[in-house]
């Protein structure tokens, strides 16, 4: 961060705060409490009210707010997608209140970040329900790069490794979208290696640039009418699955996929449903513990017990440590 910005976000810091202390600062912004003191006086030469008292803390003189326009493209990206995962994974309390949030967002940037704002919210979709959010954050740092070559219509190049494999590919595509499902976030692109629309999921991305090259806006591209047409291919794998009786309901509230259910047997039914993900379904399933069995595919059964496993030597390893 250069010190233009830090003294922006200093002041923005200050503000949402009614004391602070310049050991704190100098935490918060990693520099030092030197640097704190100067930067301090610079914003008094420039105008901005601030009251400090030794030994206690700088404050704002009350009643100074900073114009809420400072925020970035990557800033004002990431509280939109925030504001799309509020909308889906809360309940309908939320709703209004963030519409009307990001409705104060949106007319409160410049005109380029409008549109920015504007482009990704067109090209993003988030599907599933409460529940389904599985992935690590920290394992997918690619997220907000991804999003920037959507809103900016820029060439991806990327090294990814597919599922259950060792081996990574080298990619050049032409990013159209960004989609939430089956807990983890994925890129929706044209593969140029591929010749074919792809999805890439972020957090199997090893490594990741924007080059310079753009691309022409595809007017006849929808990524509804994409994600749509993926659902009717056989992308979709069929998979059927055992719930006792007392999860039942708390399975079809979680579930983003339609249960039917096909026989009853063992104080529970078997159901019978399609997934985009059969990893999701694994780690899905095994959040019911002994209240669900993996029946088909033999591939399902199979990560269940893997995943088992792996949580059996975990405790096993922390109880040995003790």
């Amino acid at each position: 961060m250069n010190r233009t910005d830090r003294l922006v976000a200093m002041v923005m810091h200050l503000q949402g705060r009614r004391l602070v202390r310049a050991e704190d600062m100098a935490g918060h912004f990693s520099v030092s409490v030197r640097t704190i003191y100067r930067d301090i006086a610079a914003l008094g030469e420039a105008g901005v009210p601030i009251a400090g008292e030794a030994g206690v803390g700088y404050s704002l003189v009350k009643g100074y707010h900073l114009p809420p326009v400072m925020l970035t493209a990557d800033e004002a990206a990431a509280l939109f997608v925030g504001g799309e995962m509020v909308r889906r994974f809360t309940d309908a309390s939320l709703s209004a209140a963030t519409d009307a949030a990001l409705d104060k967002l949106r007319a409160v940037l410049p005109r380029d970040r409008q549109e920015h704002v504007e482009r990704l919210a067109r090209q993003t979709v988030v599907l599933g329900r409460r529940g389904d959010i599985k992935t690590d954050p920290a394992a997918q740092p690619w997220l907000l790069a991804v999003q920037r070559g959507v809103a900016q219509r820029r060439v991806l190049r990327l090294s990814y490794r597919g599922a259950g494999r060792t081996e990574e590919t080298q990619r050049e595509v032409e990013p159209l979208g960004v989609v939430f499902y089956g807990g983890a976030w994925y890129l929706v692109a044209w593969c140029r290696l591929r010749r074919d629309y792809r999805h890439f999921r972020t957090d199997r991305m090893l490594r990741l640039e924007m080059l310079a090259e753009t691309i022409p806006a595809r007017p006849d591209f929808s990524l509804s009418k994409h994600l749509d047409e993926q659902m009717d291919r056989s992308e979709m794998l069929p998979a059927r699955v055992w719930f006792t009786a007392r999860v039942q309901e708390r399975a079809r509230s979680e579930s983003y996929a339609t249960l039917v259910e096909e026989k009853r047997r063992d104080g529970g039914a078997e159901f019978s449903l399609y997934t985009y993900s059969i990893e999701w379904l694994a780690r899905w399933l095994l959040a019911f513990g002994r209240d669900a069995e993996a029946i088909e595919p033999a591939e399902l059964r199979e990560l269940v017990r893997a995943e088992a496993a792996e949580i059996v030597k975990r405790h096993g390893r922390r109880r040995a440590e003790k």
